[in-house]
């Protein structure tokens, strides 16, 4: 049996995760010959120094040589850019107490920088071997502001050694995740500052929250020493199960993977497994078409009232069939209880879009041998348009169209059940409330609404990668200020929510209250399991359509397989370190006038913030 087969029992026509992979080596013989060979063996690039210690370099005494390395020549522009990842020399400690050490390594690592430019290469990595690295984070930072072309790769144990040394105490550990957050917040939390972890042995894998944690951060790399592989009944290298855990867990970050070996063995044995794993590991989503592309892209919640739906945006909505099959679920148990004295029960559609609920309607009416009216409430004259052809053409003429606003149109009878599709992904940020409260007045006393009731959902949240989409995608006519208090509509990947979802708001309709209030106010309280940095809060909902039918994308009960809506994030203006064991306490408001609804937020705790988004100023959803 082939290495291959062994690794690929079943073929490799199936979905698979895209495995990028390195090999790290330290000042190889020929940098050309250990590239040629790398790529040989099936990794994408080369980790290794671009400095060689057959050069010595004082740059302090007299006339620095004007050697640094090996020639550039050895490569081509071109392969500088695509294979190699610069290492730089770990001696170096430019935070180091002695201050001639210190000067020394300053600059080595000034001239280590200037000659990666040089090169060309596009990623410089190096390790931090101590808690406080202010001198190192300064000139980092200094580079990044003066628009140094390279990324930075931060390297630091998953866990810390210190955690499982037996001659450390409780107050001597330290932890990997502290080091990081001290040494991003110098760079400003720059998005050209990322992070490289090195697994742990099997007897330290970190705790599932701590690993949840480091998926909220910008990892680039996870780096794996040979050492780490046991021999399976073939006798070739597979990783135990606990590191495969870990490692499934980052294939949703799309992390690259570093080979770190000081042996000669067949070094493609490691490649050709983790090629394996991205197909063994991999859980394909079988949803992909529609929200791959979206992943941490910020997107501005819908303004339907005001903004006509474009054709694209229909046809993402109707693609999503577990929706439209739960609703027809719910309209089934609703006609089924409207009582049979009923001769011909009326369903209402509004905010009918291109028609799938009063398809869902008609399905109905044919599964329960019942004949309804079916009226189409839709203010989009294009839609309208889309519409007609249906009725004519699909429905044989027994659905009633209506263009006009819910909120104003006068029916000719009231409805036994009042249909529609108005949610957002906060429940009520895209004004179902106020449509429903001005629909409800052609339904029934004894009516039914579906949906009958929603909750949103509220949750603090660690996202960097958020933080600085938002920061470097401003539009020119917007202030920095205006982004922040924008909510975006995100499909996150690379997130760490820090406490379990709380509820926020409840609606319920039909709403026969003399007066109606859509107004809310509530004070959520979140405990931090352990260290991590707030960027915002991120919104879920869920919805009771009639009796148990129920849809969800609040994370604890999600409807498996459906796409329509992704979370909401309520950013803050900047990141906020929060301590294990602290609270984060947040007041959230929704309110509205005669021509707008917005939400307002600030942060109570554990420091004191402004009312975020006062008066609507940068966001609201126009009533008219």
């Amino acid at each position: 049996m082939s290495v291959e087969s062994q690794y690929y029992p079943d073929g490799d026509n199936e979905k698979r995760k895209r495995m990028s992979t390195g090999l790290q080596v330290n000042c190889p013989h020929s940098l050309r010959l250990a590239i040629q060979s790398a790529y040989e063996y099936g990794y994408h690039f080369l980790v290794t120094q671009i400095t060689h210690p057959n050069y010595a370099r004082d740059l302090l005494h007299g006339k620095p040589p004007p050697a640094i390395g090996r020639t550039d020549r050895i490569l081509q522009s071109l392969e500088w850019g695509r294979y190699i990842v610069a290492e730089l020399t770990p001696t170096i400690n430019v935070d180091s107490e002695i201050e001639h050490v210190q000067r020394k390594s300053k600059a080595l690592f000034l001239q280590e920088l200037g000659f990666a430019v040089h090169l060309g290469v596009p990623v410089i990595k190096f390790s931090l071997t101590k808690r406080h690295n202010a001198q190192l984070g300064r000139l980092i930072n200094e580079k990044l502001v003066n628009g140094f072309t390279s990324s930075f790769w931060v390297t630091l144990p998953m866990v810390h050694p210190s955690q499982f040394s037996p001659i450390c105490t409780e107050d001597e550990k330290e932890d990997s995740w502290e080091w990081w957050n001290d040494f991003r917040t110098y760079c400003n939390y720059d998005k050209h500052v990322g992070l490289v972890l090195e697994l742990p042995e099997i007897a330290h894998i970190p705790s599932q929250s701590e690993v949840n944690r480091w998926i909220g951060e910008p990892v680039k790399a996870l780096i794996i020493p040979t050492t780490y592989f046991i021999l399976n009944n073939h006798g070739k290298p597979v990783l135990p199960r606990a590191h495969q855990d870990i490692i499934q867990r980052f294939l949703t970050i799309d992390v690259q993977y570093i080979i770190k070996s000081d042996s000669e063995t067949d070094l493609s044995l490691y490649t050709k497994y983790l090629h394996f794993l991205g197909k063994k590991l991999y859980v394909g989503d079988p949803n992909l078409e529609f929200i791959q592309g979206c992943e941490d892209f910020l997107q501005n919640p819908l303004q339907p009232l005001t903004e006509h739906l474009e054709t694209n945006i229909y046809e993402v909505f109707e693609k999503d069939q577990i929706k439209y099959t739960t609703y027809q679920n719910a309209i089934q148990k609703a006609l089924a209880d409207v009582p049979q004295d009923v001769a011909l029960p009326v369903i209402m559609v509004v905010g009918a879009g291109r028609g799938p609920l009063v398809q869902a309607a008609l399905n109905v009416s044919y599964i329960l041998h019942r004949k309804v009216k079916v009226y189409a409430v839709e203010k989009n004259p294009y839609a309208i348009n889309t519409l007609i052809d249906r009725v004519n053409h699909d429905w044989n003429g027994q659905v009633t169209l209506i263009n006009e606003d819910m909120r104003v149109y006068e029916p000719p009878e009231k409805a036994d059940i009042l249909v529609s599709e108005l949610l957002g992904s906060f429940g009520d940020n895209e004004l179902s409330p106020e449509c429903l409260d001005g629909a409800q007045r052609f339904l029934k006393k004894s009516g039914i609404s579906i949906p009958c009731s929603y909750t949103s959902y509220l949750a603090p949240l660690q996202s960097i990668k958020i933080f600085n989409e938002i920061r470097n995608n401003r539009p020119a006519d917007k202030t920095l200020r205006t982004c922040y208090e924008t909510p975006y509509v995100i499909h996150l990947v690379n997130y760490y929510q820090i406490a379990p979802a709380q509820p926020l708001f409840k609606f319920e309709h039909p709403n026969w209250n003399d007066v109606i209030n859509n107004e809310r106010y509530k004070k959520l309280r979140f405990n931090c399991e352990q260290s991590c940095i707030l960027t915002g809060f991120v919104g879920f909902f869920d919805t009771v359509l009639y009796k148990d039918v129920m849809l969800s994308i609040h994370p604890e009960t999600h409807t498996r397989e459906m796409v329509s809506w992704f979370p909401i994030v309520f950013p803050l203006m900047e990141p906020l370190k929060v301590e294990a064991g602290s609270v984060i306490e947040i007041s959230f408001w929704r309110v509205e006038n005669a021509d707008k609804v917005w939400y307002e937020w600030c942060l109570e705790k554990p420091l004191k913030g402004c009312v975020m988004n006062p008066a609507g100023r940068s966001y609201f959803i126009k009533k008219h």
